[in-house]
Parts: C-alpha cells; sequence; structure tokens
C-alpha cells in the first residue's frame, strides 16, 4: 500500500444524528443489494487496473467510493454499467449481478443497461444543443413520446435535479449558456429523465465551486429517496456528509487498485479497521 505523508491533518467529521449523512442508517441485513459485485477485476489491455473486488451497493443508500489517485475508483465505477467500453480497450473477470442479472452476460442490451444505471461524469458534459433537446435526448433515443408527455419528462427531470426555476423560461437556448453548476445538473436531469434504478457519478462536484458544490450535495439528499446512488469523490467532507456506506481504494506497489475496506460511513471515518483507512480519511496520504 502507499506509504502515509505525515501532513494535511484533517479531523473527520463526527456523525450527524444516527450516521454522517443526517439519515437513520440502515444494517446491512435488511438491504437489498442494487448491484452485487462479486471479484471483479479490470484489465486495460493487459494490464490489470482493479483486482478482484468485491462489496454490494445497496438500494436506496449512497455508496461513496474514495481513495487517493489511481488507485482504480474511476475504473470501478465505470465498470458497473460498462461504459468504459465506450472508452478504452477494456476487459473484465468476475460479477456484476443488477438485481440479479449478471451485467457482463449474453444477451444483454447495453443501451438499456446504460439507462437503467445513468452516468455523470467529473465534467459538465451537455451537448450543444438547447436545455429542452438535452433533457429529451436519451428518451427520444429510446421510444416514440407526443410533445406534452416530452414537455412533462422534461420538465419532472429537471425539477428532479433543482433546475426547472433557473431555465424554465430558457428552454431553447443553447445549453452551453449555463454555468458549470447548472451543466451539470442539468446532466443530472438527462440521466433522470430516462428513469434510471442507479445514478454513478464519478467526481461530480470537482470541477465546481463550493456553491455549485453544496446545490449538487443537496440535491443528493432529495434523490436518495428515489435512486440507489454511488458517487466517486476525493472530498472526505463530502463523503461524511452525504453517503450511508464508504468503500476504500488503493493501490499496492504495482499500482493495482483493491478494495481495502468497506462499511456504513460513520464507522470508515470514526472507527475503520483497517491502518490505511484510518490514515486516508484523517488526512495523511493521498
Amino acid at each position: 500500500m502507499m506509504k502515509p505523508e505525515p501532513n494535511k491533518a484533517f479531523k473527520p467529521i463526527p456523525p450527524r444524528g444516527k450516521n454522517m449523512a443526517g439519515a437513520t442508517q440502515s444494517t446491512a441485513e435488511n438491504l437489498v443489494p442494487a448491484l452485487k459485485v462479486r471479484n471483479l477485476s479490470c484489465y486495460y489491455g493487459e494490464k490489470k487496473a482493479v483486482d478482484s473486488v468485491s462489496m454490494d451497493i445497496y438500494q436506496g443508500q449512497i455508496t461513496a467510493i474514495i481513495g487517493p489517485s489511481g488507485c482504480g475508483k474511476s475504473t470501478f465505477i465505470k465498470a458497473l454499467n460498462r461504459i468504459s467500453e465506450l472508452e478504452a480497450q477494456v476487459r473484465f473477470e468476475g460479477t456484476v449481478e443488477f438485481f440479479g442479472q449478471d451485467i457482463f452476460g449474453r444477451g444483454v442490451n447495453l443501451n438499456r443497461l446504460r439507462r437503467q444505471i445513468g452516468m455523470v461524469f467529473q465534467k459538465p458534459n451537455p451537448f450543444p444543443i438547447s436545455i429542452y433537446d438535452n433533457v429529451a435526448y436519451g428518451v427520444r433515443v429510446a421510444e416514440r413520446k407526443s410533445r406534452s408527455q416530452m414537455d412533462e419528462i422534461v420538465e419532472t427531470a429537471l425539477r428532479g435535479a433543482a433546475l426547472w426555476n433557473e431555465v424554465k423560461d430558457n428552454l431553447k437556448k443553447s445549453a452551453l449558456g449555463l454555468s458549470g453548476g447548472q451543466q451539470q445538473r442539468l446532466c443530472i436531469a438527462r440521466a433522470l429523465a430516462v428513469k434510471p434504478k442507479i445514478m454513478l457519478m464519478d467526481e461530480p462536484c470537482s470541477a465546481l465551486d463550493p456553491i455549485a458544490t453544496m446545490k449538487i450535495e443537496e440535491l443528493l439528499q432529495t434523490l436518495r429517496d428515489k435512486l440507489t446512488i454511488a458517487i466517486v469523490t476525493h472530498n472526505m467532507q463530502q463523503a461524511s456528509r452525504v453517503s450511508d456506506y464508504t468503500a476504500f481504494f488503493n493501490a499496492d506497489e504495482t499500482r493495482i487498485g483493491q478494495l481495502v475496506e468497506f462499511g456504513p460511513t460513520a464507522k470508515i471515518f470514526t472507527e475503520a479497521s483497517n491502518v490505511d483507512t484510518r490514515n486516508y480519511v484523517a488526512g495523511l496520504f493521498g
């Protein structure tokens, strides 16, 4: 494992209420895995990037994925809806079950899978078309809707992303004219429009200012009742504020990413079992 550096000490935020996200912590025994990951390894060509990860992402919970740069967090989360196959020559070993279906199984419809398991990326990536057409895009690809039906879908998605009041009078204007924070919420609305069951987020706030970041965090709390969310973040305060469960990844001396520890966020941040986990959340390396 990477050696800790004695600097940048960070004192973990104490739990608020029953867990750090401010919501009632459910025990794993009472939860249903939306994604069940078993012995998942990821390769780029012949190079192994992530080694034999096993963990559950529970339905209706927010799971934070933390760890230093280069430990395989993004590789891992992009494997969960196979979006990484659009970016590079990648192959997988192991299984990922999405409510019982192996996403690597024969006959899996990747377009449907990626609608059901949505993705929000590190940098906002709105299409160079109108705000309305951005939100409607995925729905139009999947099925035909009347104009009134589409209007309702677009409004519902924008309201779900806490953006409707800011853009309702400018739906025909280019999405590229929005601020960075608004663009990221538009990308969330675009994903919400196709009614996913899971939302994957890869550092969604890293390119945003503190005010825009706060709005995204507030949005996560409103979405938690409707969606299962997994979020990669380098921000320890953010992970402790928004998540119910936390997975800590690290890389060994060969730069292969591994899952070191997984559990309730309150436990990971206050009484982690692994010394590397404790050192990382304390800000001693990373």
